[in-house]
């Protein structure tokens, strides 16, 4: 059946409909054939921001650049942001993204911490009208807009960063050097493994709607995702993440953090397999338990590469859309961790070399530790007398605070024309597109053969639907 819903609860003027259309031309309507660039910033001035997505992770994304002139505000939901706006009085607030867009001139720059489902959509949007942005994690929710991102990064020139704080993080920076010394040896199998989802999945679409609160924009929080009813606290704000139309489920979500240091370190392209196992996969939402196998073919000299990847668990007893958590490597892949920590971490990273292993025990790959052949047990990489011998060859991050502090401000300051960002699009859209494909092959059902310079499932035509999701009328990217 059509879908009769509004695009939007409130009218789009004449005068914003040519706005957006010209942004989703490319930008080429703002200055004959030119297209809009981001404006020369020295250090000692402040950038105008916007962020989308203000309350939530949004908070402390705005927090963490507040020293900068944080100009406008824009939530779906004005009560949920109720503390930033009482936080930041003198930023006007916007629940429209693109009216902020449209009516904000003096932006330079627009943070993005809306659901998985609107990241594409505004980075798009707000590249082609020359802004830098800062966008959460996954970096999109498609391997289409994950690629049409770096393409658009490249074009405009513009300064980007994803939210994978993790990238800010000293060990993370010389386990990849150590790595791509040679420490470990060629890596044949990497296991990555996530304690995620911590949200409801596995179920279907529950009947029946609810009064949409009259602080919310239902429809504007949709955006470009296929309209349905609300229901109280189903999908706003955070468990969106377990449903298929708005979020990546627990790979999308922590993939972009525990793979982050592997993918880095072996130069991981596109993988010519993807395979999917699951507790059991519907239309709606993704699956409570799930394991997925991308295999790397041998590149700059480096061997083939088996990536695995592990989330949830069995469901509990009094809830089955909840897990227990079980879900790990082989007890011979974690064996040196568990005689380590006396247990198996709810996350972390294995990468097993020719020469060594090399394990991370957290999500953001801060920390390290080696067991190396002929060892007996593992050590702290920063220890490590191996280690010490490896020159750095990866710039650190020079600020202070925590990771995601960090990485904020090193956005701020390549913004200004010092220094770039670790995690800029160039990498962080190759990463999310990676990624998404173990998205792809859980709603598939079958092992992809992958064909990455064409973005396309050479055996299962059927992927297409989801490499590039459909767009509801009047959301098209």
């Amino acid at each position: 059946m059509e879908n009769t819903q509004p695009t939007s609860t409130r009218p789009i003027t004449r005068r914003t409909f040519i706005f957006l259309s010209s942004v989703a031309a490319g930008g080429l309507a703002f200055s004959g054939c030119v297209r809009p660039r981001p404006r020369r910033i020295s250090p000692n001035e402040k950038l105008n921001i916007g962020v989308v997505g203000a309350a939530g992770k949004g908070a402390s994304d705005t927090d963490h650049c507040a020293s900068e002139n944080i100009v406008a505000l824009c939530d779906v939901d004005e009560a949920y942001a109720a503390g930033q706006i009482k936080k930041y009085p003198k930023a006007r607030f916007y629940r429209d993204w693109r009216k902020m867009l449209e009516q904000e001139k003096s932006l330079d720059a627009v943070i993005i911490s809306a659901p998985d489902h609107l990241h594409g959509i505004v980075a798009a949007t707000a590249i082609r009208m020359g802004k830098h942005v800062y966008c959460q994690k996954p970096l999109t929710q498609t391997v289409y807009e994950a690629r049409l991102l770096r393409k658009l990064a490249r074009e405009y020139r513009v300064v980007t960063q994803m939210g994978n704080q993790g990238s800010a993080e000293d060990g993370l920076r010389r386990a990849v050097e150590c790595i791509q010394a040679g420490l470990i040896g060629q890596v044949r199998e990497v296991h990555v493994w996530s304690n995620r989802p911590i949200w409801p999945q596995g179920m279907g679409r529950p009947p029946g709607e609810d009064p949409v609160p009259p602080t919310l924009d239902w429809d504007l929080w949709l955006g470009p995702a296929p309209w349905r009813p609300y229901k109280r606290d189903v999908y706003h704000p955070f468990n969106w993440r377990g449903w298929q139309d708005f979020g990546t489920g627990a790979l999308g979500d922590m993939a972009c953090h525990t793979a982050n240091m592997p993918f880095r370190a072996l130069k991981l392209g596109y993988p010519t397999e993807v395979e999917a196992w699951s507790s059991g996969m519907n239309k709606e939402s993704f699956p409570l338990k799930s394991r997925i196998r991308f295999q790397f073919p041998a590149r700059e000299g480096l061997a083939p590469v088996t990536f695995w990847w592990y989330d949830g668990g069995n469901p509990l007893k009094d809830n089955p859309y909840r897990h227990d958590g079980n879900n790990k490597p082989p007890r011979e892949v974690t064996a040196d961790v568990e005689a380590m920590m006396g247990t198996v971490p709810g996350s972390g990273c294995i990468l097993i070399g020719d020469k060594g292993v090399l394990f991370s025990p957290d999500d953001y790959g801060a920390r390290f530790f080696l067991k190396l052949k002929g060892e007996k047990e593992m050590v702290d990489g920063q220890k490590h007398e191996a280690v010490r011998a490896i020159p750095q060859t990866i710039e650190r991050n020079r600020f202070e605070g925590d990771a995601d502090r960090r990485q904020h401000l090193e956005w701020i300051a390549a913004c200004k024309g010092n220094g770039r960002c670790y995690s800029d699009f160039e990498i962080a859209a190759y990463l999310t597109e990676i990624i998404l494909l173990g998205c792809v092959a859980l709603q598939v059902g079958k092992r992809l053969e992958w064909d990455g310079p064409n973005m396309r499932a050479k055996n299962a035509p059927e992927a297409a639907q989801y490499i590039k999701r459909t767009y509801r009328k009047g959301w098209e990217i």
